[in-house]
């Protein structure tokens, strides 16, 4: 198992949403890579570099206001029977979301974090070597 990427969540308007983006996109220097509606929760999703962009309404964005980040891995069962080891609770198990799979968890600090594994994953996705914090648990 391997966290691939950690991502900031930035929640804002969805009238903001394209102008956040493009001002990231410059900024990074980066377009992009992921953009997606979740029409359950009347909300649009961007993700360029690191950043993931959740944009809608006060009324969509308030249940994942209290999500702090986004953990982008390779086997988000494999996390879902790990996590519980190491002290992490397990508030929402594994379940399907445009993008493939993701669950939500309390980490030991109260940190909330949602961790998501992608159906088509992005090499872009993939922390890089010197800033990967590398396996945490080999097996599962």
């Amino acid at each position: 198992m391997e966290i691939l990427n950690i991502l900031v969540r930035r929640y804002l308007p969805l009238a903001d949403l394209d102008e956040a983006v493009r001002f990231y996109e410059g900024l990074i220097g980066q377009k992009a890579r992921l953009r997606f509606d979740y029409p359950r929760y009347n909300l649009r999703l961007a993700q360029v570099g690191s950043i993931l962009f959740v944009a809608g309404t006060a009324e969509g964005l308030a249940p994942f206001l209290e999500t702090q980040a986004t953990f982008m891995v390779e086997d988000i069962e494999g996390y879902a029977r790990y996590l519980p080891t190491i002290g992490a609770e397990v508030l929402a198990p594994p379940k399907a979301v445009p993008t493939g799979w993701n669950m939500l968890v309390r980490h030991p600090d109260g940190m909330r974090v949602e961790y998501v594994e992608h159906r088509d994953k992005h090499p872009a996705d993939r922390m890089s070597k010197a800033e990967a914090p590398g396996r945490i648990f080999s097996g599962g």
